[in-house]
């Protein structure tokens, strides 16, 4: 899930690259179709970090495990909140903006 969200975002800003050096205005709508499942992909893997989140925040450390072992732990506990909030933001603004280029707002 992770490296299809990378590469569809990877693959939608060379779209888009190549539309700010082209201007076709297909170039245009096929970057932010490529964005749509990026954004889609992103939302589930929030999805499913917000209780592994919730559950690092919540449970004190050692917390029902047997004395001398360590529990295996995801390496999403380690994301920042605020990485993980500037990224979704930063994704939103892209798409909007992308969408908003694409229905020629603004003017070129």
């Amino acid at each position: 899930m992770i490296f299809g969200h990378f590469a569809l975002a990877a693959i939608g800003l060379v779209v888009w690259i190549i539309y700010l050096v082209a201007d076709k205005d297909a170039l245009a709508w096929t970057s932010f179709i490529l964005l749509v499942p990026v954004a889609l992909l992103g939302f589930v893997m929030l999805a499913r970090w917000l209780p592994v989140y919730r559950a690092h925040a919540t449970a004190p450390a050692g917390a029902g495990q047997p004395a001398g072992t360590q529990q295996a732990v995801p390496a999403e506990r380690h994301f920042p909140v605020a990485v993980v909030l500037a990224h979704g933001l930063f994704a939103v603004v892209t798409v909007v903006l992308v969408l908003l280029s694409a229905l020629g707002v603004g003017g070129s």
